[in-house]
C-alpha cells in the first residue's frame, strides 16, 4: 500500500515557524494531531510548534491515524518506516521553515529518527518518546555517525509494547549515531511521564544555546 501525502489541513499550529525554530510533534498507532499538542505548554516557549496527523487509517476497530501499519506487534518493516518518513519530509519542506527538531511518540518516535536518517542535514535534534529506530541502513546513516545530532531517548521500564528486539537494535544504533541522551523511567508503561516532559524541556532548551 502507497502512504499517501499529509493533510496540511489537520496540522495544528502554535507560533510562527518563521520567527522561531520549529518543532514537530508525531503522534504514535492510533492517535491524532492533538495527542501531544498539548506538551508545548510544558516546553519552551523560544520554539514554534506543528502537530501533524500520520497519513493511515488503522484497521478497523483502531481508531485514530498511524505513520506505517503493524501486523502483530513484532512486525514493523523498516521501509514502511521510511516510506511514512519520506512524506513528513515532504510536507516539511512546503512549511518554509529554517531551525527544526523533532518529538515522536512510539510510532511517531520511529518516524522521527528515520525522517533524521533521510535527511540528516534537515534537523537539529530528535525527541525519541518510547519509541526506536529502525533496522537497515540508509545513506544518511553515515553522516550522523560524524555529524552526531542531538537525541533524546526515553522509555519505561514497563513498557511491553515495543519488542525487545526493537529496544536492542535502538541501544545499539543511537549511540554511534548520535549525541545520545537516554533516560529509562521506572515502572512506567508504554507512556509520558511528568518527570520525562520536564527533562524534555531541559534538552529542548539546551539546544537553545
Amino acid at each position: 500500500m502507497q502512504t499517501p501525502s499529509l493533510d496540511n489541513d489537520a496540522v495544528l499550529w502554535s507560533g510562527s515557524a518563521d520567527e522561531k525554530p520549529l518543532i514537530v510533534f508525531l503522534h504514535g498507532y492510533g492517535a491524532d494531531e492533538r495527542d501531544l499538542f498539548s506538551l508545548r505548554d510544558h516546553l519552551p516557549d523560544a520554539y514554534a510548534y506543528a502537530a501533524v496527523r500520520a497519513p493511515l487509517v488503522p484497521p478497523f476497530p483502531m481508531s485514530g491515524y498511524s505513520w506505517y501499519s503493524i501486523d502483530g506487534l513484532s512486525s514493523r518493516d523498516p521501509a514502511a518506516v521510511t516510506a511514512g518518513a519520506a512524506r513528513f519530509i515532504e510536507w516539511l519542506e512546503t512549511t518554509g521553515a529554517g531551525r527544526v527538531g523533532l518529538i515522536g511518540f512510539s510510532q511517531g518516535g520511529a518516524i522521527a529518527l528515520q525522517a533524521m536518517r533521510l535527511a540528516p542535514e534537515r534537523f537539529d535534534f530528535v525527541v525519541n518518546l518510547s519509541g526506536y529506530a529502525a533496522g537497515g541502513s540508509l545513506d544518511g546513516d553515515e553522516a550522523l555517525m560524524l555529524s552526531q545530532p542531538p537525541v533524546f531517548w526515553g522509555r519505561g521500564s514497563a513498557d511491553e509494547v515495543i519488542p525487545a528486539d526493537a529496544i536492542l537494535q535502538t541501544t545499539e544504533w543511537l549511540p554511534a549515531h548520535s549525541s545520545l541522551v537516554g533516560r529509562v523511567y521506572p515502572g512506567l508503561a508504554h507512556a509520558v511521564s511528568p518527570q520525562e516532559i520536564d527533562d524534555v524541556a531541559r534538552f529542548l532548551q539546551k539546544q537553545l544555546t
